[in-house]
């Protein structure tokens, strides 16, 4: 299955939007627009709305209602961070985002604990080769994520 290139923070939006809609899951979205709203923008000068190129950059923040909890943070760079029941998957291509919900809300995703090194860990499989690990820092699993051990 080839992903679909995201060219833009709302085209990524849109497919999450579609995702909830699939899946019966609640969202809100919250936009910030301009180089002076943007979290990796801290340098930008007082009311600089556009980058030195001249784009406008688009950052959005989608929260997912139910369980398990999971929020994407899209940013003008193509990238996301999604955190599903507080583990936070860092670096996420935009492109890869629809597949990585997917995987959460079909039931791909799982837990898996090992000895050595201690903790547990959650998967996130995506179509393809593509697969995303975390480590869990808290100890204490959500019902969620006790539920998707393996």
């Amino acid at each position: 299955m080839e992903r679909a290139h995201l060219p833009t923070t709302e085209s990524a939006v849109v497919a999450i939007r579609d995702l909830a809609v699939e899946f019966g899951v609640s969202m809100t979205v919250t936009d910030d627009i301009g180089a002076d709203q943007t979290s990796r923008r801290t340098s930008a000068e007082l009311f600089a709305v556009c980058d030195p190129d001249g784009s406008l950059p688009h950052e959005a923040f989608v929260d997912l209602a139910g369980s398990p909890s999971v929020s994407v943070r899209l940013f003008p760079e193509d990238d996301a961070r999604i955190t599903v029941d507080g583990v936070e998957f860092h670096d996420v291509p935009q492109d890869s985002v629809p597949g990585f919900l997917r995987s959460i809300y079909g039931g791909l995703a799982r837990t898996k604990g090992r000895l050595f090194p201690p903790g547990q860990w959650l998967i996130v499989p995506l179509p393809g080769d593509e697969t995303y690990k975390e480590l869990i820092v808290d100890s204490n699993l959500t019902p969620w994520l006790a539920r998707s051990a393996r």
